[in-house]
C-alpha cells in the first residue's frame, strides 16, 4: 500500500481530493510535538497572575520529604472532593479522622522515596489547586533542599493555609463520578419516593483511609442507609473496595454491584461482607434499591 492508494481511497470516500503529501503529513500528527495550533484565546492577565503564583509555590513540593494537611470541618463534599484527587494522583497518604472534626491527611513527599521522583513531585503539585476548593484547611511541608556551597542537604519547613489568596483553575467537581450515578438519581427523583435521594454524605472514616458512599437515602422516620455503587473498576480498586467496607463495619450499607464484574477472578468473597448486596446489569433501578430497605 503506497500514500497514492491511501490518498486515493479517501479521495473517494471524502469526496474530495486527497494528495499524498497531506496523507503523510497528517500519519503523526497525533503526536504532541506534531500538533498545530489553530486557535488560540489569550488568558485574562489576572488569570494569568494566578496561575503563576500559584505554580511558584507549587514548585516548592518537589522537594518535599512529607506533607501534613489539616481540612478542618468543611462540608462532606469538599472532603469527598479532595479525596479523589488524593486517589487521582495516586498520592501515598495516611488518613485520621472525621466529618464533624475535619481530617489529617499525612503525604510522603517525593524525596522520602528510595528514589526522589520528579514524577511524583508533580503529583503532588498537582494537588495544590484540588486543595483550594476545600474552605478552611492548612498544610506544613518538610522540605530537603540541596546547599550548593557545601554540597549538604537540609532540611526546611514550608507552610500555608486557606487564606493564603491563590486561586485554583480546576473546575469544580462533577456532579456525578458516572453516567450510572447520574441516571439513577435522574430515576430516582421520577420515582416520587418517600426516600430522599442525598448527594453530599457522611465520610465512613476507617483505620488510615476513609470511605466515600456514593448517595444516602433518608426516610421521614429517621432511617437512613448509605448507597455505594461499584461499576466498572481494576481489580486493584476492587480488592481495595471490599477490603474497606469490611473494615468500616457499617450496618447501614448497600452495596450495588455490576454483573459484569468478575469478583471471584479478583479473589473477592462477599459471603462476609457487611452490606445488603443489589445486583446490576447495564443500569441500576430504584425498585431495586426499595426492595432491600422496605
Amino acid at each position: 500500500v503506497t500514500l497514492k492508494n491511501i490518498a486515493d481511497n479517501l479521495t473517494q470516500e471524502l469526496g474530495r481530493e486527497i494528495l499524498p503529501e497531506q496523507v503523510r503529513d497528517g500519519l503523526y500528527a497525533d503526536l504532541s510535538e506534531n500538533r498545530i495550533l489553530t486557535n488560540f484565546e489569550p488568558p485574562k492577565p489576572e488569570e494569568l497572575l494566578h496561575r503563576y503564583n500559584l505554580s511558584q509555590v507549587q514548585g516548592v513540593f518537589y522537594r518535599a520529604s512529607q506533607l501534613v494537611l489539616n481540612a478542618h470541618r468543611n462540608v462532606p463534599g469538599e472532603y469527598k472532593l479532595l479525596f479523589r484527587y488524593l486517589k487521582l494522583f495516586q498520592l501515598m497518604a495516611y488518613i485520621e479522622g472525621d466529618a464533624d472534626h475535619g481530617f489529617t491527611i499525612t503525604i510522603d513527599g517525593p524525596t522520602s522515596l528510595f528514589n526522589p521522583s520528579t514524577r511524583y513531585g508533580l503529583a503532588i503539585a498537582k494537588l495544590i489547586p484540588a486543595l483550594l476548593h476545600v474552605t478552611k484547611w492548612s498544610l506544613s511541608a518538610t522540605l530537603q533542599v540541596r546547599d550548593f556551597y557545601t554540597e549538604t542537604w537540609k532540611t526546611g519547613r514550608f507552610t500555608l493555609n486557606s487564606e493564603c489568596g491563590l486561586v485554583t483553575h480546576y473546575p469544580p467537581g462533577k456532579p456525578y463520578d458516572s453516567m450510572i450515578e447520574a441516571s439513577f438519581a435522574d430515576k430516582w427523583d421520577a420515582l416520587k419516593s418517600c426516600w430522599a435521594l442525598e448527594r453530599e454524605v457522611d465520610l465512613i472514616p476507617i483505620p488510615g483511609s476513609v470511605m466515600i458512599p456514593d448517595f444516602r437515602l433518608v426516610h421521614p422516620d429517621g432511617r437512613s442507609f448509605l448507597l455505594e455503587i461499584i461499576g466498572y473498576w481494576r481489580p486493584e480498586y476492587l480488592q481495595k473496595k471490599f477490603a474497606q467496607v469490611r473494615r468500616a463495619q457499617c450496618d447501614n450499607l448497600i452495596l450495588a454491584i455490576s454483573e459484569r464484574l468478575n469478583l471471584d477472578k479478583v479473589g473477592v468473597k462477599l459471603n462476609d461482607v457487611p452490606a445488603r448486596i443489589v445486583w446490576f446489569k447495564d443500569k441500576l433501578l430504584p425498585k431495586s434499591i426499595l426492595a432491600v430497605i422496605e
